[in-house]
């Protein structure tokens, strides 16, 4: 197609959301209502481990990092998929669509360096209890989460900043739930074939991460198995448990959607696995962490419903 007659295309329409009369009031109460909760209750357990002097340790920091992520996370995706579902535009700029690119895959990112790093802390601290304060430190805890935050941010940026140069010429509809690598790149007027290397890239960081920790994960549970005492053993697994259930679900979700270069789904069963590590992955956070960690609970009940009324000094 010559240049002249290209039309530059400004801005992209999201073409399967269902209008508003024909059955997207129901979906945007039912998305509303998850994300409400997974502000809420991320954000509870966040304070929770910042308010409790009981959970200032590597472990419930860590935890509540990770909560911190799963609302940006989701906040980067789910407001616009509500203004989608009530409205009749359904569009995003292009600007806005690489934005939205960006924060969620870079927050993705973080999120799974930092579930790594949980990962090794549970390894060190199982294994190695005795160096375990001499090998965690304050120190180290905040070199690696802000190392995560950086290198998250960063490894996107090339490829955003590559899709940004491409001509999009139309057709401008993104049959996805949201701004992917994947659907845009099918829009653009250009041979897009050097994606193959981005994916090679992608699947080693997720590969690399997923070996760490399930090595780690596995080593734990056989140093458990040992634990001479059966509350011992109940004790350790009940700390990794919560850990592995998350991983399981984020990164069996990633991998879905990630991990299969060529190979295609039908088009419904895209947007189950994009809802999966979209939005179903961080609901689930604040139960596993909430529900299973008796530390926790404590930590939450006493913050949020201790019925002492607060003291000013001197009176």
């Amino acid at each position: 197609m010559n240049k002249e007659n290209q039309t530059k295309v400004i801005e992209f329409y999201f073409s399967d959301f269902p209008q508003f009369e024909d059955g997207g009031l129901l979906f945007f109460i039912l998305l509303l209502c998850i994300y409400m909760f997974i502000v809420v209750g991320n954000s509870i357990i966040f304070l929770a481990v910042q308010l409790d002097v009981r959970l200032h340790n590597p472990m419930y920091s860590f935890i509540s990092i990770f909560s911190f992520l799963e609302i940006c996370y989701t906040t980067v995706t789910i407001p616009r998929m509500l203004y989608n579902l009530v409205s009749k535009d359904k569009i995003i700029s292009f600007i806005g669509c690489l934005l939205q690119m960006y924060f969620f895959h870079s927050f993705g990112v973080t999120e799974g360096l930092v579930l790594t790093i949980m990962a090794i802390d549970r390894y060190v601290a199982i294994c190695n209890p005795l160096r375990y304060a001499i090998i965690i430190t304050p120190q180290l805890c905040t070199q690696l989460c802000t190392g995560s935050f950086i290198l998250g941010f960063i490894m996107l940026l090339p490829e955003i900043v590559w899709i940004s140069t491409l001509p999009f010429c139309g057709p401008n509809h993104i049959h996805q739930l949201f701004c992917d690598l994947e659907p845009v790149l099918l829009l653009a007027c250009a041979d897009t074939s050097m994606i193959l290397a981005e994916d090679v890239i992608h699947a080693i960081s997720i590969l690399t991460c997923v070996s760490v920790i399930t090595l780690s994960y596995l080593r734990i549970i056989t140093v458990i198995l040992r634990f001479p005492s059966g509350e011992s053993r109940q004790k350790a697994f009940s700390t990794c448990s919560a850990h592995i259930t998350i991983f399981l679900l984020f990164f069996g979700s990633v991998a879905l959607m990630y991990l299969r270069f060529s190979v295609t789904f039908q088009p419904i069963l895209e947007k189950i696995i994009a809802l999966m590590f979209a939005v179903l992955a961080p609901f689930f956070n604040p139960i596993i962490y909430s529900l299973r960690n008796k530390d926790m609970k404590d930590a939450i009940k006493k913050v949020f419903c201790s019925q002492k009324p607060f003291t000013v000094s001197g009176t």
